[in-house]
């Protein structure tokens, strides 16, 4: 078997696909140059306070920067949430009271929502125990949404739906912003008080529109997946309403003090820089996923999405079948991370996951997965969950190690 990618007949294979995805990302980069034009960005917006972090003209500039962008009426960005968890565990903390119901449409979310829920762990103050009411509307025997379902899924006591925009540790097909649309219409249709909340974690850039621009409520997300470029060092942003996204503000911070608070840590400049470096990096992660789909469906494993199916986040699947392919797999990832590369990734117990993790993740920013990584839960069927990948060259270096590892199916 030759392991070598050719990357002449790669390109020749996808030149088309990949022009599309130059074409998106000069689109969304057009957006946001004309939003750091509008708002008149300059060097004295990358200075910073201390203490309170009040009157910050760098980190308020960046929140309408940021709402602009992702086409909302408001925006936060703060780099004191410390993942994508918590940026959204402040949404739902901030609008959601005792009595209300959550409704989550697209399945059961992320492992790392379950203890935020209640549905896992206890005695730490979920929403659960604060009395919200949780229900899932289960996904279809083929994994898609159950739309006749949702027609009249929405209770008058539904005060909130979560919409998970990424597949997450699942099989099933992440959502298109036209999937999202279609969500909000119905939901709207049976009580147009329900807010819609998008997970939005690894969808940033990766379509021309946001969730926000089709009518959706409220969304969150991480700063270090795909909005900050590869260079932001920590945080997560809400977008979307101004007064939810305000009353996630309140969560994250105090009453009466909200937005206006959180100093930015002399953070700003690297804030914008990855802001503006996002949708490129986003393309070469959305062109990376294509050639593993490719590569691994010639290989005989089944690849989701399919080699030929557009993208809808940054998140390639693959399924291996076998704890041992797993391992081998993202240790051979690693071994062409460019930080950490002589480590070998062992499955281990990770805080917020009901399963063991292997991860492959040699990233300048820890956790980011923006560099090409790998990781998955040690449970069947063994998926490998692909992500990242500054260009796509290094995507096709380090799958040849792992076809070495793997094999075929």
């Amino acid at each position: 078997m030759n392991l070598q990618i050719d990357l002449t007949q790669v390109d020749r294979s996808l030149r088309n696909v990949f022009t599309e995805i130059d074409t998106k990302v000069k689109q969304n980069l057009t957006r946001v140059l004309n939003a750091y034009r509008e708002h008149r960005v300059g060097v004295r917006h990358f200075a910073s306070v201390s203490g309170y972090g009040h009157d910050d003209l760098g980190r308020d500039t960046l929140d309408r920067v940021f709402a602009q962008v992702l086409q909302a009426e408001s925006a936060i960005v703060r780099v004191q949430m410390v993942s994508g968890t918590h940026a959204i565990a402040c949404a739902l903390y901030g609008v959601l009271r005792p009595g209300d119901e959550m409704l989550s449409v697209v399945g059961e979310p992320y492992d790392t929502l379950e203890e935020v829920i209640g549905v896992r762990g206890s005695g730490q103050g979920s929403l659960m125990e604060y009395g919200v009411q949780y229900r899932v509307l289960p996904l279809t025997s083929a994994g898609t949404i159950d739309w006749e379902a949702l027609t009249t899924a929405v209770k008058p006591e539904t005060r909130l739906v979560l919409i998970q925009r990424s597949r997450g540790y699942s099989w099933r097909e992440s959502l298109s912003v036209d999937d999202i649309a279609k969500i909000v219409r119905l939901v709207k249709q049976q009580n147009p008080n329900t807010i819609c909340f998008v997970d939005n974690c690894y969808g940033e850039f990766v379509e021309d529109r946001e969730p926000t621009a089709v009518g959706a409520d409220l969304m969150a997300g991480s700063l270090i997946k795909n909005p900050g470029g590869t260079i932001v060092t920590a945080g997560g942003y809400v977008a979307g309403r101004s007064d939810l996204v305000e009353a996630a503000a309140c969560r994250l911070t105090a009453p009466g003090i909200g937005s206006s608070g959180g100093a930015t840590f002399e953070q700003n400049r690297l804030l914008f820089q990855g802001l503006f470096l996002a949708p490129q990096m986003v393309g070469e992660a959305i062109k990376g996923t294509y050639l593993v789909a490719h590569t691994f469906d010639k290989l005989g494993y089944r690849v989701n999405p399919l080699p030929d199916r557009p993208r809808r986040d940054t998140i390639q699947a693959i399924e291996l079948g076998s704890p041992e392919k797993l391992v081998a797999f993202c240790r051979a990832i690693q071994r062409y991370s460019p930080v950490d590369s002589y480590l070998d990734p062992v499955p281990a117990e990770m805080p917020g996951y009901e399963s063991q993790l292997v991860m492959a993740g040699g990233t300048f920013i820890d956790g980011s997965t923006s560099e090409f990584s790998a990781d998955g839960p040690l449970r069947e069927p063994y998926i490998a969950f692909c992500q990242g990948g500054t260009h796509w060259t290094h995507v096709a270096i380090a799958l040849e190690a792992a076809i070495e590892a793997v094999g075929t199916a």
